[in-house]
């Protein structure tokens, strides 16, 4: 990318914006990377290196370099720029892309370059630039194949770092990102598994319905459904609504249970008011999810010798848990053929409208824990800061999910199968 940037900015005018995440000083960025190619090419004469820009003595060509995390409000009023040059973009977040690429695309003719090695799958980077990019975009992987300079001792070395640990190495030097953060509750591999798994593994996973309903508290939250069928996901669906549109919400929500099931809405803030509305309109069967109230069956083991009100802080946590141990258990029965209870399992549609979303939100919140040493769910201010948005689909797959931790106000669910 270097050389092609010098040899463009020879050739014609080209306005080059270099940016980075953090900039603490001009040599953490492109800048050297630039001036060895404009020695390569011998090209000294052509250019003047400055201090903290290039620019081309005759062509009014010129290369600045900004770290955006300190800098985003400066570059949004960069004028004039031809390219967008953003190096270690597996560092981009949403805000950084969506404010600067309005900037430079304003300009006609302009382009954006990324260059990155992916760190997850789930990454917005990667999602938005590799898996979904823009249209028109170019996605060209460059690997260590491609490089003629590497000798026999490296290729020898980068081949044995594959027969030692394959993920680390594909990782490495063939830019793939990995599938599981180690930190997640739910890893992306047992998701993946999930998909079809009732299928895939011929079990009967049908069973009674239960929706989970996460209520919009704020902003850009977005009332969230998913509807299950027994232990298998069928049904997503999400919009946006404000408070004053809570009875109609309710009642859209309501609508997708089906034989007698089951409702089960967060009850924290907004969603307060649920209960009440289905109340006043003749509903049954509806429940409270409180995700900070106690544990359920505070006695029963979670494992030997460790009970739930041992282990789990509140609802939330004891609720992702059961989720996670469910894929957990999936995932070793799809790749690995072992048995399981069929209500140890858990499958989802693959024609769920919004699959990749979900997979990336149920992926999203890290294991904590409290000042009493009990696990917890990562605070959803904290996941939002790093997905740039909540992760309500996934608060809602939780709650459809887990009709047994939840107790049911009004009738009995209507068991099929």
């Amino acid at each position: 990318a270097a050389g092609m940037a010098i040899a463009r900015a020879n050739h014609h005018k080209e306005i080059f914006l270099c940016t980075r995440m953090y900039q603490n000083k001009i040599e953490d960025s492109v800048y050297t990377l630039l001036k060895d190619k404009i020695a390569y090419f011998g090209l000294q004469n052509n250019f003047n290196i400055f201090a903290n820009s290039i620019e081309h003595k005759t062509n009014g060509s010129m290369f600045k370099f900004y770290g955006i995390a300190r800098n985003i409000d400066e570059i949004k009023s960069f004028e004039g720029a031809t390219v967008w040059w953003n190096e270690e973009s597996q560092n981009l977040t949403k805000k950084m892309f969506t404010t600067i690429r309005p900037t430079i695309m304003r300009n006609e003719g302009a382009e954006m370059w990324f260059t990155l090695n992916g760190q997850l799958i789930s990454d917005y980077s990667w999602q938005r630039l590799v898996e979904v990019p823009p249209k028109g975009a170019l996605v060209r992987k460059i690997n260590y194949d491609e490089n003629g300079f590497l000798g026999e001792s490296a290729l020898r070395d980068i081949a044995e770092e594959f027969e030692e640990d394959y993920e680390l190495a594909n990782h490495v030097y063939n830019g793939i990102p990995y599938a599981d953060d180690d930190q997640s509750i739910i890893k992306r591999s047992w998701v993946n598994a999930c998909v079809d798994a009732h299928i895939n593994l011929e079990l009967d996973l049908f069973g009674a319905c239960c929706v989970g309903y996460d209520v919009a508290d704020s902003g850009a939250d977005r009332n969230c459904i998913t509807a299950f069928n027994g232990a298998v996901a069928i049904t997503m669906d999400a919009w946006k609504a404000g408070e004053d549109e809570l009875e109609r919400s309710s009642l859209k929500a309501y609508g997708y249970v089906t034989d007698n099931g089951l409702l089960s809405y967060d009850s924290i803030g907004v969603g307060a008011g649920v209960g009440s509305i289905l109340k006043g309109k003749g509903k049954k069967n509806y429940s409270k999810f409180n995700a900070a109230a106690e544990v359920f069956n505070p006695n029963k083991e979670y494992s030997p010798k460790i009970t739930n009100k041992k282990k789990f802080e509140n609802l939330k946590a004891q609720a992702w848990r059961d989720v996670a141990d469910r894929m957990r258990n999936t995932f070793n029965a799809v790749t690995k053929g072992m048995k399981y209870n069929l209500d140890e399992l858990i499958s989802i549609s693959s024609d769920i409208k919004g699959l990749e979303e979900l997979k990336g939100e149920l992926c999203a919140p890290r294991s904590d824990y409290s000042k009493r040493g009990l696990d917890i769910v990562e605070a959803k201010k904290d996941v939002k800061k790093r997905l740039e948005k909540s992760h309500d689909l996934a608060d809602s797959f939780i709650m459809g999910a887990c009709p047994h931790l939840v107790k049911r106000q009004g009738g009995r669910l209507n068991i099929d199968g």
